[in-house]
């Protein structure tokens, strides 16, 4: 029997709903891809660009193959998902192309953040590698966790045991699942590619090696922030559902607090940052603010359907020092990551879900999650009077995520090294990926020389 057309229009609002949000995530690349950009010195800008397109075209066919089947095949495995493999049975009654596609634009943002943390000296073809199988399979893994309803650490897991300390993880739109796992794939590659060649002098302190341009790094933070309007409020899938425990509300309401929250924690985050560095470092600088700025948003993702405005102030103030705190210890330990991606994504993320924990309000748990059913109760935050449940949850997912991509990504980075297909060699990096590897500079100079071999045969001439 054909369906009402009041419920055909229903399901035609959600859809257009999603796919917008989908595109306002998919332009989060170019976000990544101008921060990205700015943020290396011009003789990499070239590279760092492509390795920004390979994210998206590599990602694609991944998680188009195996990602989204390993993330959403039916079934009751609570680990991986064993089928849809290459969308086969899609669309059904769960899941359609516009979700599929969702998916894979936070998909394909994984492994952007991971490249800022091996920017400048990395071989082109390990990039290759390590984006294809985390996007088709490391980053699925997780989602499948706490995203499908048969993941082992969903709040919507209805197998064997029930909901993880009765309550399930919330990560609503992916401070675990989509940042923490990109910025700690980051950390494993910085730790064995080691540091750039000059980062620190002979007696180990620090040397700044400041990118070429704050304007790209500026245009993709706003860029980003632009996109996470689709990240984050996207994430309720549907916007035309009412709630019943509240008259005139629905996920439309739910949409709108939730860019309320998010632009509240970026922006704290921002003005702490721009602050607390100019006590530290005696001037205002606008790349830490911007970087500030997005570490607030990586921190919100987890809750921001579930916390109350006032709330995200909190988050945005403690992600700021989080990450202040996460650069200062990086650089005494001679960690170098040029982008700060472990940092902001891995420890801003971390933080974001013990937050969640933390101050998540029951009545919006419900309508996140529940769609507002009357007579529901769920655990919530514990300093909201919810007890340690859905903490403990949330402390088990930052470990279970740890744990996992460390074990894996760390692993592959590992064999790589072995091979020598990991870092360039010094020369190269001296060079520059954009004349070593890609036939030329991003900008064009006629006075430079446009391949490596005349590169090299320009210091043999010098040295001479």
């Amino acid at each position: 029997m054909a369906e009402a057309w009041e419920t055909s229009v229903v399901k035609s609002v959600n859809a257009i709903y999603l796919l917008f949000s989908a595109y306002l995530v998919f332009v989060m690349q170019l976000g990544f891809a101008m921060l990205c950009a700015g943020s290396v010195r011009a003789k990499n800008a070239m590279n760092i660009m492509l390795t920004n397109v390979v994210d998206a075209v590599v990602g694609t066919v991944s998680y188009y193959l195996f990602g989204f089947a390993f993330a959403f095949g039916s079934g009751s495995n609570p680990f991986i998902g064993t089928s849809l493999f290459a969308l086969k049975g899609v669309p059904n009654e769960t899941y359609d192309y516009s979700y599929f596609l969702y998916q894979w634009a936070f998909a394909i943002a994984v492994a952007g953040i991971t490249s800022g943390s091996i920017a400048k000296r990395t071989q082109f073809g390990a990039y290759l590698v390590f984006s294809f199988l985390l996007t088709g399979f490391v980053y699925p893994v997780v989602a499948h966790w706490v995203w499908s309803p048969a993941g082992w650490l969903s709040p919507s897991y209805s197998g064997t045991g029930g909901l993880l300390f009765g309550a399930g993880a919330i990560d609503f739109a992916g401070s675990g699942v989509v940042h923490m796992v990109g910025g700690v794939a980051g950390l494993w590659g910085a730790v064995m590619e080691g540091p750039r060649v000059g980062r620190f002098d002979a007696f180990g302190k620090p040397v700044a090696m400041r990118g070429h341009n704050a304007t790209l790094v500026v245009l993709g933070t706003f860029l980003l922030w632009f996109g996470w309007f689709g990240f984050n409020p996207g994430s309720f899938n549907k916007i035309l559902v009412p709630y019943p425990d509240a008259p005139h509300q629905g996920n439309w309401t739910g949409v709108g607090r939730t860019a309320v929250t998010t632009a509240l924690a970026g922006s704290t985050a921002g003005l702490v940052t721009l602050f607390g560095r100019r006590l530290l470092v005696g001037h205002w600088d606008a790349l830490d603010v911007c970087n500030g700025l997005l570490g607030g948003f990586v921190a919100i993702t987890s809750g921001c359907s579930v916390v109350e405005p006032w709330a995200a102030l909190v988050c945005g103030f403690v992600s700021a020092w989080v990450l202040i705190g996460l650069n200062t210890v990086a650089l005494k330990l001679r960690f170098d990551d040029p982008l700060e991606a472990a940092q902001l994504h891995g420890g801003c993320g971390a933080w974001g879900l013990l937050f969640t924990g933390l101050f998540a309000k029951e009545e919006l748990v419900i309508q996140a999650y529940d769609s507002g059913e009357v007579g529901v109760r769920r655990p919530f935050g514990l300093l909201m009077g919810g007890g340690w449940g859905l903490l403990g949850a949330q402390v088990v997912e930052v470990l279970a995520i740890l744990g996992w991509v460390s074990l894996t990504m760390a692993s592959l980075f590992v064999v790589l090294n072995k091979l020598r297909l990991l870092r360039i060699s010094v020369d190269e990096e001296l060079t520059g990926l954009d004349i070593s590897s890609h036939g030329g500079y991003a900008y064009v100079d006629d006075s430079q020389p446009r391949f490596y071999g005349d590169f090299l045969r320009m210091q043999d001439g010098a040295r001479s």
